[in-house]
C-alpha cells in the first residue's frame, strides 16, 4: 500500500525540480564582485527581505554574496558591505530614513552609483536611470537597507549654518 504514495511522492520531486531547474535557465546568473565587507553580519537582516521585484524588474540570482540583481539585462545591482563614504560634497537625499550619496556615470552614462550615507556597512546601488526610476528604487529598498543600523546622516549648507563656533 505504501509503495505506490511513495512513487508518486519520487514522482511529484522529480517533476518540481525539473521545473525548477527549467524556470531557473530562464535567467542567467548575474556576474558580481563582492564587497570587500560582504561576510558582514549586518549584511543578512538586509539581504533576507530584499524583494523579489523593483518596479517591474525581477530579482535575478547572483554569484557572489551580499548582492542582488534585478531586471534582464540587469537595471539595478546591490552591493553589501562596501565601504561606507566620508564627508562628501556629492548629493545626498533621504527617502523614507536612509540616506544615499548619488554619484551620476562619467561623460553622461545613465548609470548612477548609490551608496547609502551613516551605515556600517554601506549598501551600494548601480542603477540604469533610464530604464528604472531612481525614486521607485530607493523607495522601495529604503525598509530592508534599515535593517542596517543608522550612525550617521547627510547634513547640507543649511546645517552648517548652525553648527557651533570654534570657542563659543
Amino acid at each position: 500500500m505504501r509503495f505506490p504514495r511513495f512513487r508518486s511522492l519520487t514522482s511529484a520531486v522529480i517533476l518540481a525540480t525539473g521545473a525548477v531547474l527549467a524556470l531557473s535557465a530562464c535567467s542567467s546568473t548575474v556576474d558580481v564582485t563582492a564587497a570587500d565587507d560582504a561576510a558582514n553580519p549586518a549584511c543578512a537582516p538586509m539581504m533576507v527581505t530584499l524583494p523579489d521585484q523593483l518596479a517591474d524588474a525581477n530579482r535575478r540570482q547572483t554569484n557572489a554574496q551580499a548582492t542582488a540583481a534585478w531586471g534582464d539585462p540587469s537595471q539595478v545591482i546591490l552591493r553589501c558591505g562596501v565601504t561606507p563614504p566620508g564627508p562628501t560634497t556629492d548629493s545626498c537625499v533621504d527617502v523614507n530614513g536612509v540616506d544615499w550619496v548619488i554619484k551620476p556615470g562619467k561623460d553622461g552614462s545613465s548609470i548612477y552609483t548609490l551608496t547609502t550615507f551613516g551605515r556600517t556597512p554601506a549598501v551600494e546601488l548601480l542603477l540604469d536611470n533610464n530604464k528604472i526610476s531612481s525614486a521607485t528604487v530607493l523607495a522601495t529598498l529604503a525598509s530592508p537597507v534599515a535593517k542596517i543600523k543608522a550612525t550617521g546622516k547627510c547634513v547640507g549648507q543649511e546645517d552648517l549654518k548652525n553648527l557651533p563656533t570654534q570657542g563659543k
